[in-house]
């Protein structure tokens, strides 16, 4: 044992709640849902889950995945290409490539593997990498992971984004790709793609979007960013997870043309080393597929109720980031300050999480809203009574 080891940690944990920068865990004891109840038997308003279209607790969602453990098993117990691979895992992976307009998918236990297991296979030193500055962490880890040179523009700045694609071509890489989120999830904007799309055009580049906070709601059929501006089709590289709006458990994508695809299942380490999605979740993210594009209905809904939300949170005098997205960042700049606002709206019925460096810059601590299909109207006043009353006790509207 070594005792300065420990020590060590123990003052890294001591510093980061000194700074006001630890992360509690707060437990539900409810499935998830617009309401929930708390592990103290607490009922509260739900408003910081990626459930977007409400498919975390449907009833038929809940069925194919009950179904499928008396019919499929608990779980496949090996990685895919020994003996993990089921017909139901195909069987997705054709439906997602079909519905974002792919010719093929390959299906991670969860998106943070699939980004960290897309760029090593497909890019070497001869190639370039430019990459958003405000990218998740799991397609920072996975460019880290590859030996590309490395580009890094300013935040949807294309002036500066040029630049990098001017650099990386003075460099003569073989191959340039641009990776971006399509929404970007602390935020709550969208990635400029028309203008990514016509820059990259111009250079001869790839294109790599991460559309986790989009797919299934966002664009007229909820096919997401590229949908949302048009450019069907003509994204060389998507991922994705399965644990937001088609159904929220676990799961990971990547869509892209059939040759890629296969590149991926012969060298992508995290799919090659992890054991295979269990059955259902397979099941059930299939039949929440089938009610995303049988029920359009929610997709309006959702628009509906963060346009009406966002609306009154400024009228109240809150400052936020973002458009048009459900996903509704307050912005209180200390993290202290964020920390004390989740505190008191959860004291008052609300859950709602305080996030801050280094999940977010320091000084841009925030409290992350998302708004779902299944939000009433009543839940939304509700919300924003509580807002207005906490707000003006800690004077910060």
């Amino acid at each position: 044992m070594s005792k300065s080891f420990y020590n060590l940690i123990d003052n890294e944990v001591s510093q980061i709640v000194e700074d006001n920068l630890f992360k509690d865990e707060r437990f539900i004891a409810s499935p998830q849902q617009a309401s929930i109840k708390l592990a103290d038997g607490k009922d509260v308003l739900n408003f910081c889950a990626n459930d977007y279209l409400g498919l975390a607790n449907n009833e038929l969602v809940k069925k194919a995945a009950a179904e499928s453990i008396n019919t499929d098993g608990f779980g496949m117990a090996s990685v895919r290409f020994i003996c993990g691979t089921h017909d139901l895992h195909r069987q997705l992976e054709k439906k997602l490539s079909h519905f974002l307009g792919y010719e093929d998918a390959i299906l991670y236990v969860a998106c943070f593997d699939a980004n960290g297991g897309l760029f090593e296979p497909l890019f070497s030193k001869e190639d370039a990498i430019i990459s958003d500055a405000l990218n998740h962490a799991s397609i920072i880890d996975g460019i880290r992971l590859c030996k590309a040179q490395r580009y890094r523009y300013e935040h949807s700045n294309m002036v500066s984004l040029e630049e990098c694609l001017q650099k990386a071509t003075e460099n003569q890489a073989r191959h340039v790709v641009i990776a971006t989120d399509g929404v970007f999830s602390m935020d709550g904007t969208y990635a400029k793609l028309d203008e990514i799309y016509e820059l990259a055009q111009k250079y001869n580049a790839l294109i790599m979007v991460d559309d986790c906070h989009a797919t299934g709601f966002v664009g007229k059929s909820g096919k997401g960013t590229p949908e949302h501006f048009g450019l069907e089709g003509k994204i060389d590289i998507l991922t994705g997870t399965l644990g937001k709006a088609l159904g929220g458990a676990s799961g990971g994508f990547v869509c892209a043309k059939e040759n890629v695809v296969q590149l991926l299942k012969q060298r992508s380490r995290p799919y090659l080393f992890s054991n295979a999605l269990s059955p259902s979740i397979v099941k059930a993210t299939l039949q929440a597929l089938e009610i995303i594009e049988n029920e359009p209905d929610r997709r309006q809904r959702i628009k509906e109720n963060t346009a009406y939300f966002r609306k009154n949170m400024k009228q109240l005098g809150f400052t936020l980031k973002g458009d048009s997205h459900p996903i509704t960042p307050v912005m209180f700049g200390d993290a202290e300050t964020a920390q004390k606002m989740s505190a008191a709206l959860l004291d008052c019925g609300l859950y709602a999480v305080g996030f801050f460096y280094p999940v977010v810059p320091k000084g841009e601590a925030r409290i992350r809203l998302q708004l779902t299909s299944e939000h009433t109207r009543d839940q939304i006043n509700e919300a924003l009574k509580i807002f207005e009353k906490v707000g003006k006790d800690l004077k910060v509207i």
